[in-house]
């Protein structure tokens, strides 16, 4: 199954005491989601309730490259469809050509994220998280908008479609053409992307003996063991370990070590890429991040928080030894011996056959009907907003 969207229209008293006349009560879709089987229904804050509306909005925003300072980047720019919403590099680059120092995360099943970006464990939602893209400047400039609110307000008033579409999402507002709608609409079109129809799925909830190769169930049983525990830090449906959803009363936020570097021998990174530690400051923080859902990870290397491990074989080689060691450069040392590193990247022996196999499960999580879903591709099909060159 696809995940898909069920609208219902509901007639609600809702808007604001802004010029809005009471006599006609706006119609807002009360939002059902159609979730694939096995997967909880995803938190959303009490502020930005789902609507079709919304999603439809933001979908347009998300391709948008009004979104940026120079007009010459959109949220898509970074996060392309068809690689699971990243962007095949090994540090993102900003629209106006600034380096970042990791890579760009994937939005896959990003709803049922309770933790953001590679190592902040500070950002509540979506919409929040949407801040730092937007308007920040540390550690590089991404989309450019600090300061030039009104102005991106302007251009997107300008456009036929939006004073309708904004409108049609935030009804009972009289102003809704604004930035933090413009964030709100961004996020209810990113609760959407869930990923949950990949061979694996079709495999254990369809009950399609078929879907999964031989090779490809060795793998899983392997992935599963406690000889290479990776279950512990890539669990559940989502294969992933900092999960929220409706229901869920405890929200566990991880992040870890993995043993990538040691360049002093006593735990230090890369500086400025430091991990959870640039924003506690504590120094068991140093060098842990988060682990992000395995789902779709065929299409979304290269891996690691800074793009420096190049393949999935590359992957369980580093896990197979229990971490790194670099052994000339600055970025020399010992990753396998790092005072913070997990306790579950301890080494395991693997044959070459056994890691054909796990790679063959990993690519068992490939959802295609996900990166080709028309329905999150770019609405926008001419004019200066395609992200088509």
């Amino acid at each position: 199954m696809i995940p898909g969207l069920a609208v219902a229209l509901c007639v609600t008293a809702c808007g604001d005491d802004s010029g809005t006349d009471e006599a006609q009560v706006p119609v807002v879709e009360e939002f059902e989601w159609a979730l694939p089987q096995g997967f909880p229904v995803p938190k959303v804050p009490e502020d930005n309730p789902m609507s079709q509306a919304k999603v439809d909005l933001g979908r347009h925003l998300f391709y948008d490259k009004r979104l940026s300072g120079n007009e010459t980047f959109s949220c898509a720019s970074c996060h392309l469809q068809e690689m699971a919403f990243t962007d095949g590099k090994a540090l993102a680059e900003g629209s106006t050509g600034e380096v970042h120092p990791r890579g760009s995360m994937t939005l896959v099943n990003v709803a049922y994220n309770n933790t953001f970006t590679w190592a902040n464990n500070t950002i509540p939602d979506l919409e929040e998280q949407a801040i730092a893209p937007m308007f920040g400047e540390e550690p590089i400039v991404e989309l450019g908008l600090k300061g030039r609110e009104a102005e991106v307000e302007q251009r997107l008033a300008d456009e036929p479609l939006y004073p309708q579409m904004f409108a049609k999402a935030f009804p009972g507002e009289s102003n809704p053409i604004n930035m933090v709608n413009v964030r709100k609409a961004i996020s209810s079109f990113q609760r959407v992307l869930i990923s949950g129809n990949s061979p694996f799925d079709q495999f254990l909830y369809g009950g399609d003996v078929t879907a999964m190769s031989v090779e490809a169930q060795r793998g899983m049983r392997i992935f599963l063991s406690e000889t290479v525990e990776c279950f512990h830090c890539h669990g559940g449906f989502n294969f992933a370990d900092s999960v929220t959803h409706e229901g869920k009363f405890f929200d566990e936020t991880a992040f870890h070590n993995n043993g990538l570097y040691n360049l002093d021998g006593q735990g230090a990174y890369p500086e400025g890429n430091s991990g959870l530690f640039e924003v506690t400051g504590l120094e068991a923080d140093m060098g842990r991040f988060k682990a992000p859902t395995l789902r779709n990870i065929e299409v979304t290397a290269p891996y690691m928080h800074d793009g420096s491990i190049a393949t999935l074989e590359e992957v369980i080689d580093h896990y197979a030894a229990g971490g790194r060691i670099i052994e000339e450069g600055p970025l020399a040392g010992d990753g396998t011996a790092h005072p913070n590193k997990s306790e579950f990247v301890s080494g395991f022996e693997v044959s070459e056959r056994d890691k054909s196999d796990l790679v063959s499960f990993l690519k068992s999580l490939t959802d295609d009907d996900f990166l080709t879903n028309p329905a999150f591709s770019n609405p926008w099909t001419e004019g200066p907003n395609s992200i088509i060159e």
